[in-house]
């Protein structure tokens, strides 16, 4: 669930609520493709409930991820087709929100592209941390005690509870209604 925390965390109460008011809640059923590895996506989606295999042609499975997971960050950083294939594991809801959308918001409060931006680019900058090598460590310099993967960025441990209960407020909204898209 770490990555609803890094956007959540660095967010307002007001951003969170937009994310709400303006993503749509949709239901996959077990086998359902989210997101096709190569197939443009024009869709963010922050996982509610269940969970989904991010398959890669040729290597198989590679992570199965649950509630608090986003999903096409990278498609919206850089516009290029995913690079992995995302399927549902049983009844999967997600917060759908689509990208010319989420531009529109950047460009128009331009608070909330910096917020949002800062916490992608905080979560990417962490995952890159963690994919490293113990062999790029020693490379590099670094000693096994000055970094320990997984570890949060000190920004987001401070705001890891108000990211929490953003994240409750906003599961409770999107899964009070009945309608699935």
């Amino acid at each position: 669930m770490q990555k609803v925390l890094y956007i959540l965390g660095q967010l307002n109460d007001a951003d969170v609520e937009w994310l709400s008011d303006e993503g749509e809640r949709r239901k996959y059923v077990q086998g359902a493709h989210l997101i096709e590895q190569g197939v443009a996506n024009d869709d963010l989606f922050i996982v509610l409930q269940g969970f989904v295999s991010v398959v890669v042609d040729g290597l198989g499975e590679l992570h199965v991820l649950g509630s608090g997971e986003i999903l096409g960050e990278m498609s919206l950083v850089d516009s290029r087709p995913p690079s992995a294939t995302v399927i549902a594991q049983g009844d999967v809801y997600v917060l759908s929100l689509s990208f010319t959308t989420l531009r529109r918001q950047v460009e128009t409060d331009h608070g909330f592209g910096m917020r949002f931006y800062r916490a992608l680019a905080t979560f990417l900058s962490q995952r890159l941390r963690n994919e490293r090598t113990p062999d790029f460590n020693r490379e590099i310099g670094l000693l096994a005690d000055q970094e320990q993967d997984g570890e949060l960025d000190a920004y987001v441990l401070d705001n890891l509870q108000v990211a929490g209960a953003r994240f409750d407020r906003l599961l409770k909204k999107m899964m009070s209604g009945s309608v699935d898209g």
